[in-house]
């Protein structure tokens, strides 16, 4: 993942997860830690409008693709 994707879904999360939790947190390390899977995993879990999961859909592709 570029640092500018990575950043870009950083502040995304923050956006939607205002409190800081331990979801939050396990997902900034998660993408600190280039863990695509993971994230996935904690994401499938949070509600999201169908935009909002194109959206993060997106993002994780895009970050899957530039690792390999």
């Amino acid at each position: 993942m570029t640092r500018a994707a990575q950043v870009s879904l950083l502040r995304w999360l923050r956006r939607q997860l205002q409190q800081p939790t331990a979801t939050r947190e396990h997902l900034e390390a998660a993408v600190e830690n280039d863990d695509p899977s993971e994230v996935r995993r904690l994401l499938g879990n949070m509600e999201f409008t169908p935009e909002q999961r194109r959206h993060v859909e997106g993002l994780l592709d895009a970050w899957e693709e530039g690792r390999g």
